[in-house]
């Protein structure tokens, strides 16, 4: 959805075109992850990140695809187990998420299941905190 006014006459589009809003958006959500792993990491004794910030936007990112695409698929075959445990369950996916993105991260080290699973805890606790005052977030 873009604006077709030409640029020849002036006139200036209204506000941003929505595509770089959802651009924006993605970027923000990233980096709040980000920023939560690093302060789980921080505090949890049993969870480390070796590496600066661009180590954190690493694992922030393969933490997302993980979740994306594998994190879907087990959420679904599991759906029944989620509902039954009135959505518990799916804390322990994402920190068996966690762990993978573990496995496949050299710049993150996780102690064990008990460390993911409260760093999953605080991972999205920070993050919607940090999403919640987030500039420029679409308050509908």
């Amino acid at each position: 959805m873009h604006r077709c006014e030409s640029p020849l006459r002036g006139e200036a589009p209204a506000g941003p075109v929505p595509d770089d809003v959802d651009v924006r958006k993605f970027l923000w959500t990233w980096l709040a992850i980000a920023i939560a792993i690093g302060l789980t990491a921080w505090l949890l004794p049993g969870m480390d990140v070796n590496g600066g910030f661009f180590a954190l936007l690493l694992i922030a990112a393969v933490f997302g695809l993980v979740n994306a695409i594998i994190g879907r698929i087990i959420k679904l075959l599991t759906l029944p187990l989620t509902l039954m445990t009135l959505g518990l369950f799916s804390l322990v996916i994402n920190a068996f998420m966690l762990l993978l993105t573990d496995r496949w991260v050299d710049r993150l080290d996780i102690d064990g299941f008990l460390t993911a699973l409260a760093a999953t805890l605080l991972i999205s606790l920070f993050s919607t905190v940090l999403q919640m005052i987030m500039p420029g977030r679409n308050r509908r």
